[in-house]
């Protein structure tokens, strides 16, 4: 069998195209539930998708720079120092070449960033499950992703795919925030590292860095691959001595450029030196206390019986996520992917505010839903074409009921 790492980027394209298309459908779906919903509402589609919550802070920096901040009666400081410039920077280029307002490129950003994401995530599957020599386990077309006759990294790619688009908190993918460009970034990256371009791998984590603050968990899975190989240790990689040292050096390098130069940046700016980022989350109430402060709020949920209902729900939620990373470990994913999806839970379930953002948070940790993927690809397609067309449908309506009220803060 070829390697798939080996295969030119058209070729790969091609090999995408389905699992593309059915990304596309999914979330043109939800996009015109989302219309027809915000139109009986009497509201716009489009301002829910550009400027609402985040995207309006994006903008104000892409607009304006940094310097914006917002001081709360309680004493509170919102500062536009919080966002990573990454999109900020692309809303700003995109405006200045073409008529669309900055909140206008972000969404055109938003969306090439999501199709861009969802071929990561096809890549990152068709490589892991679809190469004879699968991490961890060295057997022939992965035995446990085969969907009964063979063509197992393909179908179980296009699920994955599927699966990330029909996400509850899909409708996200399509709005002006940093997730699909973050889960591009990280996806495309993953992909260079198991594939030993350890340059892209760096410079792709880098970028990742400038997008979000999670794009520590980038860095985190480079660096422990990096050190594996050289260390001599990861003995069921299919090249563990594929490329030099010295590229691996230079990408471990440069993975954490982005994050960094970022962040001592702010330090800079607010005159508190390496703390001055952390100054400006505590003003926004963020903080990493080990899952202390959203375990009390779950507690909280059960003190009377109709808020109950939805701590039982965060309940079988966390569980749903922490079961299924287990199942990641058990089924043998590659080192990468599994550093990579433990940092992104361990920091969206410990941040201590924000609670009713660890949907979107949860987004980017794509590898939890390989599990999911590979059972789907067993199932012959006058079954699961059924099943993932139902969740699209639940996704997109859910989707527009979310985006009409509470919505991702």
């Amino acid at each position: 069998m070829t390697d798939l790492a080996t295969r030119p980027a058209p070729t790969l394209l091609r090999r995408a195209a389905p699992a593309l298309l059915g990304y596309a459908a999914v979330r043109s779906l939800g996009l015109v539930v989302l219309a027809l919903w915000s139109a009986a509402r009497d509201k716009s589609a489009h301002t829910l998708l550009t400027a609402r919550w985040d995207s309006l802070w994006y903008v104000r920096v892409a607009d304006l720079g940094y310097g914006y901040e917002v001081r709360l009666p309680g004493g509170d400081i919102h500062s536009n120092l919080a966002f990573f410039p990454l999109l900020p920077w692309l809303e700003r280029t995109v405006s200045a070449v073409t008529p669309l307002s900055s909140a206008d490129a972000g969404l055109l950003v938003s969306t090439f960033a999501s199709l861009a994401a969802a071929w990561g995530i096809f890549a990152v599957a068709d490589h892991v499950y679809g190469s004879r020599h699968v991490y961890g386990s060295r057997e022939e077309e992965g035995r446990e992703a085969r969907p009964g006759k063979g063509g197992g990294g393909r179908r179980v790619g296009l699920c994955a795919v599927l699966l990330w688009a029909v996400l509850p908190v899909g409708i996200v993918q399509s709005m002006a925030y940093t997730e699909s460009l973050f889960t591009a970034l990280a996806a495309w990256a993953l992909y260079a590292v198991l594939t030993d371009r350890w340059i892209l791998a760096g410079t792709l984590a880098s970028l990742a860095g400038l997008t979000r603050p999670v794009g520590l968990a980038v860095v985190a899975a480079l660096w422990a691959t990096a050190l594996v190989h050289s260390w001599g240790r990861d003995r069921s990689s299919p090249q563990p001595d594929g490329a030099p040292a010295w590229r691996r050096a230079l990408g471990m390098l440069l993975a954490p450029l982005g994050a960094a130069g970022y962040v001592l940046w702010v330090g800079h700016h607010t005159g508190k030196g390496l703390f001055g980022y952390l100054d400006v989350q505590a003003g926004w109430r963020n903080g990493f206390d080990g899952g202390y402060a959203f375990a009390r709020f779950v507690a909280d949920k059960f003190t009377s019986f109709p808020s109950a209902l939805a701590g039982a729900g965060l309940v079988v939620g966390v569980a749903l996520v922490v079961w299924l990373y287990v199942v990641c470990v058990r089924q043998g994913q590659p080192l990468p992917l599994l550093v990579y999806t433990g940092v992104v839970v361990a920091l969206a379930l410990c941040a201590s505010s924000y609670f009713g953002s660890k949907p979107r948070l949860l987004m980017p940790a794509f590898p939890l839903l390989l599990p999911l993927a590979t059972a789907l690809a067993r199932l012959r397609p006058a079954r699961s074409v059924p099943v993932v067309a139902g969740i699209a449908v639940a996704s997109a309506l859910y989707g527009a009921f979310w985006l009409n009220g509470s919505g991702p803060p």
